[in-house]
């Protein structure tokens, strides 16, 4: 029997596709959180600053606050003298009002004083006398200064909803003292291995048997693309077995990912099992790349069901391609297609390829005289090693028959944490 007639293979892109057409709009519950348990999260309402930050004019560096205007010129050659008048404390307002011709100690984030609208570096002073300043480089106006609201204007949508939530968004916050904001829940992804072959990981293998590597994998991508990995346990080859585990599953989960089972073969009983939960049923049986031909996206009401290859890094490869783009989607309103972004390098060693198949292939990265090489790190989609060797994947596009050593490849980096 040929590959046509075992699958009616379709772009990773269009299939996507295929499933948002598919699938019914239902609102995600939301839930407050503070900023200790926002890392990762997606926003699900707007963030307006209540304030400016700062909200004082600062200094940025250790010097004096100082008019601009009664420097200018100032040189080694040309010093300008200024009359010191007091001294800015750290966390205190400044009491002191500058005058023309005057200056005053501030430290870096001391409160710029009235009148002053610059700061001169330490290392260009001087104190000649308890009073006197020597200044010998000229400062310009906003020069070492942070003005009242520069960083953050009160009034401002600092963070739109959507917006996934970093560490830096998290300090931002805290700098306008929100330290609580409205979020999307977790999506719940029911993860389920399936094969009599497999085993726990803390079990060991009798002969013929492998440990479960997908499940852990995979919950360690779900909670890395901002959901709730739901253990489903391991699944033998039994259709009956196969069908109460995900019927169970679609009460209480959003997306359903299962692991093996998705080829032709007389135990791949994913398909069927999916068809037998409720239409629509298998949308997609089969896509255009390598690793990861065999994949299912099928469709049980509301809750999509992935059946991902059995092999890890098609598995993996997969996943990164369909489903974190889903929870992204679900949980932004962001449609991108795959991975959110691509960069070029050139091939450490030429690639065969088939045209009609877009091809994966595990790469290390190089920083050779100012330009990015990837080689190919070769081996089969069952060695889990590729994974933990590889720093991205290069892409051979449906159209190409391979790629020579030296050409341009786009890339797409595998981010390990």
């Amino acid at each position: 029997m040929s590959d046509a007639e075992l699958f009616r293979v379709m772009g990773a892109g269009d299939a996507f596709d295929m499933l948002l057409e598919r699938l019914p709009a239902t609102a995600a519950a939301r839930e407050t959180a503070g900023l200790s348990a926002c890392l990762g999260r997606y926003l699900a309402r707007v963030v307006v600053s209540p304030e400016e930050v700062p909200a004082f004019p600062r200094s940025t560096m250790d010097g004096f606050a100082v008019r601009a205007a009664d420097t200018f010129g100032a040189s080694e050659a040309s010093p300008s003298y200024l009359n010191v008048t007091g001294r800015v404390l750290m966390g205190q307002a400044a009491e002191i009002a500058l005058e023309a011709g005057q200056a005053a100690h501030i430290p870096t984030g001391g409160m710029m004083p009235a009148g002053a609208d610059a700061v001169v570096m330490v290392e260009y002073t001087s104190m000649l006398d308890e009073s006197t300043l020597e200044v010998t480089r000229a400062a310009g106006p906003g020069e070492n200064v942070v003005a009242a609201g520069e960083d953050i204007r009160g009034g401002e949508v600092l963070l739109a909803a959507g917006h996934r939530l970093g560490p830096y968004d998290l300090g931002a916050l805290a700098a306008i003292g929100v330290t609580e904001v409205e979020v999307w829940k977790r999506l719940r992804v029911g993860i389920l291995s399936t094969g009599d072959e497999l085993v726990a990981a803390g079990q060991k293998p009798e002969p013929g048997q492998v440990r479960d590597i997908n499940y852990h994998a995979l919950a360690a991508l779900v909670a890395r693309s901002g959901g709730e990995p739901v253990r489903l346990g391991i699944c033998p080859d039994n259709m009956e077995i196969l069908e109460r585990t995900l019927r169970e599953a679609l009460s209480h989960c959003r997306i359903i990912l299962i692991s093996g089972g998705s080829s032709v073969g007389a135990a791949d009983l994913t398909p069927a099992a999916i068809n037998r939960l409720g239409p629509p049923g298998v949308l997609v049986h089969g896509l255009s790349i390598k690793p990861g031909k065999p994949t299912i996206i099928g469709l049980s009401g509301e809750v999509p069901i992935f059946g991902l290859p059995g092999h890890p890094v098609g598995a993996l490869d997969v996943y990164g391609l369909l489903v974190d783009p889903l929870i992204r989607f679900l949980l932004s309103g962001a449609r991108e297609r795959g991975p959110c972004f691509r960069l070029k390098a050139k091939l450490g060693r030429s690639i065969s390829s088939v045209s009609g198949r877009e091809d994966r292939v595990r790469v290390s990265l190089e920083w050779r005289d100012g330009e990015t090489w990837a080689q190919p790190l070769l081996g089969k989609s069952g060695l889990i090693s590729l994974m933990t060797r590889a720093d991205a994947v290069a892409v051979i596009p449906l159209d190409a028959e391979g790629a020579a050593q030296g050409d341009e490849v786009e890339v797409e980096p595998l981010f390990r944490l």
